[in-house]
């Protein structure tokens, strides 16, 4: 029941990030639904590979890499999906930037 709960919290999240944000288009809420799956299969498979393979860098940053690793799943997402654009690298890391916050904001409150 909480990963349906997490799934909808994330896709009213991308939802409301798609408004603030100029470079990024979701044709509806369902795509949204879709999108959040897209986003937890990635975050479990490749997330984690990207993450060891740029263990150096991301010690080197101070951790600030992992946003990079963050655009690079949204901008994998993107390609996808259909009904999800994201115009560049720098919308898809103020898109990850914004949807992690509205998600940790939403998760408190509910």
């Amino acid at each position: 029941m909480g990963f349906i709960i997490r799934i909808l919290l994330t896709g009213a999240a991308a939802m409301l990030a798609s408004y603030l944000l100029p470079g990024v288009e979701i044709n509806g809420f369902l795509t949204a639904i879709i999108l959040a799956l897209v986003l937890a299969v990635l975050n479990a498979i490749v997330r984690p590979v990207l993450v060891f393979l740029t263990i150096p860098v991301t010690i080197l940053t101070l951790g600030l890499f992992l946003l990079v690793i963050n655009a690079v799943i949204i901008l994998m997402a993107d390609w996808l999906i259909t009904g999800f654009d994201v115009a560049g690298f720098l919308s898809a890391l103020l898109f990850s930037i914004v949807v992690s916050i509205v998600v940790a904001i939403l998760d408190m409150i509910f």
